[in-house]
This record gives C-alpha cells, sequence and structure tokens, in this order.
C-alpha cells in the first residue's frame, strides 16, 4: 500500500484541497491519499477560531464523495487534543508497517517542517511531497530534509476567502463542489444562517435546482472510503 497523507484544517475544503490530493495520488501511482482533518490545528486555534471538528470532518465527506482513491480520515478527531502529524504518521504505520507514507505540504509550509513536532520523526516515518503550484517554484524543506515535488494546477482558492464569501453572499459555485455548499447552508455555517431562512436559503451560493454537484474509517487507521468517481499545518 502506497498512501498519501495530506493533513489540514479543511474549513472548508473546496476545489484546490482537491486538485492537489488527485494530482499527488496520480503523479506518484499512490492507492490513496488520506485526507486528516484536524481536531486542534494548534498553529491556527491560538489565532483564529476554528469551526468543530467534527463538522468539517463532515464537509470533507461531502467533497471527496465520487473521487476514485481519496479517503476522509477522523485519526487525529478521534484521537483528541491538539493534532500533531508525529502522532498521526506514527499511528498508522502502527497499523500496518508495510503502508509506505507520503506526507503532502504545500511549498508556503515546507520551510518551517523543523517547527513541528519531533520533527526527525516526521522526516523519517514519510517521504515528503512538496506541492508546487502552477510551476511556481516554492518554499523548501530545511536542509538534510529529503523531499520531492508535485507541481499541481495553480488554483488561487483559499478557506478564509470561502468563509469571507459565505459571510457576504457572494459566490462560491465555481469555488467549492456543491455538495459542500449545500452542506454548509444546511448547518448555517460561516455567517449564512439556517438553509430556506433570509437569502442564503436561495441566494447566490448556489442551492436547489442549480446543478447536481458530486453526490469513511470504519473506526479503522484507513478512512471511511468514498468510492466511484489547508495545508498541513503542524
Amino acid at each position: 500500500m502506497r498512501s498519501g497523507v495530506f493533513g489540514g484544517t479543511f474549513d472548508p475544503p473546496h476545489f484546490g484541497h482537491l486538485a492537489i490530493a488527485q494530482e499527488v495520488l496520480h503523479r506518484l501511482r499512490l492507492d490513496r491519499v488520506l485526507l486528516v482533518v484536524a481536531n486542534d490545528p494548534w498553529q491556527k486555534s491560538a489565532a483564529t477560531d476554528v469551526t468543530e471538528s467534527a463538522v468539517r470532518l463532515s464537509l470533507v465527506e461531502q467533497a471527496i464523495a465520487g473521487f476514485d482513491g481519496l479517503v476522509v480520515s477522523d485519526i487525529e478527531i478521534r484521537r483528541g487534543g491538539e493534532s500533531y502529524m508525529a502522532d498521526t504518521l506514527t499511528e498508522i504505520r502502527e497499523a500496518d508497517p508495510t503502508d509506505e507514507l507520503f506526507l503532502v505540504v504545500g511549498s508556503d509550509a515546507a520551510g518551517g517542517l523543523d517547527t513541528w513536532k519531533r520533527p526527525e520523526e516526521v522526516m523519517s516515518l514519510a517521504t515528503t511531497v512538496v506541492v508546487d503550484r502552477g510551476g511556481r517554484p516554492g518554499g523548501r524543506p530545511p536542509a538534510d530534509w529529503p523531499f520531492t515535488v508535485v507541481d499541481v494546477p495553480a488554483l488561487e482558492i483559499s478557506s478564509s476567502d470561502l468563509r469571507t464569501r459565505f459571510a457576504a453572499d457572494r459566490p462560491v459555485d465555481a469555488l467549492m463542489p456543491a455538495a459542500v455548499i449545500r452542506e454548509v447552508l444546511r448547518q448555517g455555517l460561516y455567517g449564512t444562517g439556517r438553509q430556506g431562512t433570509g437569502r442564503h436559503g436561495t441566494g447566490r451560493h448556489g442551492t436547489g435546482g442549480r446543478g447536481t454537484g458530486h453526490d469513511i474509517f470504519g473506526h479503522d487507521i484507513s478512512g471511511r472510503n468514498i468510492s466511484g468517481q489547508n495545508m498541513p499545518d503542524r
């Protein structure tokens, strides 16, 4: 088994996340890419509010439905507390010592890998995959940290911008799967209120008849696999 490990807050998930996961899956000929939803992303939660982990997990489930090889994992949520990639890689490896692991990180985060908890373990447990966007070289890991590079399509989408767009009732239809938009509205996330009340129920975010969209760790390390068709920060 060859597994990518793509950790993140995913608050919310969007097409940029999916493009990274799919490209790494294809280019490295992996069997799967685990989208690991952080329970408490300690380098972010100290500075900004983060949506409840179970809610973010449900959004990622919606986002990857229909994508072969993409798997959502709640390993860090079940473990509880602050989320550290060293712990996550160790737990995956203990579950299956034959699993070859590939840690997916954005080039913007690569230079700070030595600030993560137990960086030597992170480096030894997985091959580090640095993601560049649109052929533009970005940051690289610290000296003597082995890595490989995968270039992915440059989709300039950010979760923070999406949260702002939802709150301001600006369009998001082209930036994230329709199923995720529907779930955001159903749960009244990011300042939208409840679906069916006010302008967000039928507004420009896209609900009802506007397209069909793309419509799991059965408590083991593999996650709940969906078959068919924020870079990590710890």
